[in-house]
């Protein structure tokens, strides 16, 4: 096991990566997908099946740690992996995204953000050093500087003025994390689709110095024609030697896009989420198990997909129980997802290491274009 983090690109295809992030907690295979455990969980899934599916990391989230059940709390009963029973690594975001997007009344200062919890209108405030001091008691490997967060679209006024405060907020983060040997802090690079000031961000960044690097502020409403674009040149503003974590992406096409354009992690609530709503993600790509053109089906979602939805049972079961409001539907629909979105990771990492990356992409391209089987 690794004693200290550390980030080893082991192949390259293009501008695509594959390698692996050491911790002392495990490997992480790169590229990656982690699951979003929000609340201490990945809603219907126990960890050990979320393991099963491939997945070497995931995320917790400290906006809603905080606010329940605390992070002292979670601190007192042994940090965040005993709690949920997940013992390899954990990524925490820093709280602004939910911040931005869930908090009522909040007041942003230099200092940080004042907000009510949506939970029960209690006031909290979040500044870079409260952030760093809540993922410390959590526990997790990986901590993210605490950012601000525009929604898009926004002027370039709007943009320049939360870039540079997220940049002096990233200083602060560091500061306040301190020197912990194993555990990693990243810097996350903001600038909304603006290319210079994505520039600017970078280089101050990399001046402060982490461990790792997220594109942050996009995925936010701008489009996936517009998102890639940023990711053309974004990512190459980046250290070479350290991972790049696109943070809230995405859909399978958004995975591979994102790869193919220099991202090693990514992570979303996508799958785990449709699943809950009877969304399937597929090879030959969605599928609504609502239809009613399931209801008699005998097959299963995809015959060579090897997760206990497809192993076990028919797309007539799995409308079923979606329209019965059955528990199990969640959980296997959600485990289906998270079985394909690590195959995809899965498949791509042996792609760059194989060279025929452009391959691959092309196979999963026109897979996912012939839409699902007929009906019967």
């Amino acid at each position: 096991m690794a004693e200290l983090f550390n980030f080893e690109m082991t192949a390259q295809d293009g501008k695509a990566r594959t390698g692996v992030i050491h911790t002392p907690r495990g490997d992480i295979r790169t590229p990656a997908f982690m699951p979003v455990g929000t609340a201490a969980t990945v809603k219907a899934m126990m960890p050990e099946s979320v393991r099963a599916t491939g997945a070497d990391i995931l995320l917790g989230n400290t906006y809603h740690l905080m606010l329940r059940p605390t992070a002292e709390r979670i601190d007192r009963l042994g940090g965040l992996h005993r709690f949920m029973n997940w013992d390899r690594p954990i990524l925490t975001d820093s709280g602004g995204f939910q911040v931005m997007s869930l908090a009522g009344l909040r007041k942003l200062t230099e200092k940080g953000v004042t907000f009510k919890s949506h939970i029960d209108g209690s006031k909290h405030e979040l500044t870079p050093e409260r952030s760093m001091e809540i993922q410390r008691l959590l526990g997790s490997d990986i901590v993210m500087c605490f950012d601000e967060c525009p929604a898009l679209p926004a002027d370039r006024d709007r943009i320049a003025e939360s870039m540079r405060l997220s940049m002096r907020w990233a200083e602060r983060s560091k500061d306040a994390f301190g020197d912990r040997p194993g555990y990693a802090l990243f810097g996350i690079q903001q600038g909304g689709l603006e290319r210079d000031f994505r520039e600017e961000s970078a280089a101050a960044l990399i001046q402060t110095g982490f461990d790792g690097y997220a594109v942050g502020g996009l995925a936010v409403g701008e489009g996936q024609e517009a998102m890639f674009d940023c990711l053309d040149y974004a990512p190459d503003m980046l250290p070479v030697d350290k991972p790049r974590y696109l943070m809230g992406v995405g859909k399978p096409d958004d995975i591979v896009g994102a790869v193919a354009r220099g991202i090693d992690m990514m992570d979303c609530v996508l799958p785990s989420r449709s699943g809950r709503t009877g969304q399937v993600f597929t090879r030959h790509g969605v599928v609504n198990i609502k239809n009613a053109r399931h209801q008699d089906d005998p097959r299963p979602l995809d015959e060579n997909c090897t997760c206990p939805a497809c192993s076990n049972y028919s797309r007539a079961y799995l409308h079923h129980v979606f329209r019965s409001n059955e528990m199990i539907s969640g959980m296997l629909l959600t485990w289906h997802n998270l079985h394909y979105f690590q195959d995809i990771m899965a498949g791509m990492r042996e792609s760059i290491a194989a060279g025929c990356f452009e391959s691959w992409q092309r196979n999963f391209h026109e897979s996912r274009a012939q839409g699902d089987i007929e009906p019967l």
